[in-house]
């Protein structure tokens, strides 16, 4: 403990208080991003193989099959869509509340590592600007024996904040790109999901099929 402790002084006296903030931020993002990895492999996001050969099964009518090859399913979807085989086209809204529900649980963390890449430039360029007022302020100490390393050591110094916020900046924003679309991919699957249920095409077909009307006789 004393040596990180002191690493992190030694850190800290380099690059000021920022850097720290930005090791912070770096080292959250981390964790939040793993923890999600983890909760979509629990949950099963992305493996609907089961659950394609369901609606496959009630899309053509057969919903004694669906309904076996829903319950080997491991989807968190697997609850909407036994709700969705027990309602009507007049439910819909209910059953895209209740997969919302779950989306929500999926995508918490997400907004605070974009706000990590969003606030991780900034962060880096204050710490910038903090560390040019420090060297412009050794300069003008230094008053007549001006030393050009005085300036060029500050300036780098104060440098290193922007290229650490940017360092942990285009990870984040990389991060949260792929599982933002990744919940988009699931929220596209939950809505074919929940209309293929409710509109399966063997009851387009048959209404389809049906006679325009008997024809009256004069």
């Amino acid at each position: 403990m004393t040596e990180m402790f002191e690493l992190m002084r030694q850190i800290a006296d380099l690059g000021g208080p920022v850097i720290l903030i930005l090791i912070a931020a770096s080292i959250y993002v981390i964790a939040v991003a793993l923890y999600k990895l983890r909760q979509f492999r629990i949950v099963g996001v992305g493996r609907h193989k089961a659950l394609h050969e369901a609606l496959e099964a009630w899309d053509a009518g057969e919903k004694a099959v669906a309904t076996s090859k829903l319950s080997r399913s491991k989807s968190y979807l697997v609850p909407v869509i036994e709700m969705a085989f027990q309602s009507t086209r007049e439910d819909n809204d209910r059953l895209v509340t209740e997969a919302e529900r779950r989306f929500a649980k999926l995508e918490r963390g997400l907004r605070s590592i974009e706000n990590v890449a969003q606030l991780a430039p900034l962060l880096g360029l204050f710490g910038t600007v903090l560390g040019m007022i420090q060297a412009f302020q050794a300069l003008q100490e230094a008053g007549s024996q001006v030393d050009p390393s005085i300036l060029a050591g500050g300036i780098w110094v104060a440098l290193m904040t922007t290229a650490a916020g940017l360092a942990v900046a285009m990870p984040a924003s990389l991060i949260h790109s792929w599982l933002e679309a990744r919940m988009d991919e699931e929220r596209g699957m939950a809505d074919h999901a929940i209309q293929t249920v409710l509109r399966p095409q063997g009851s387009r077909v048959s209404t389809a099929q049906e006679p325009a009307g008997t024809p009256q006789h004069a």
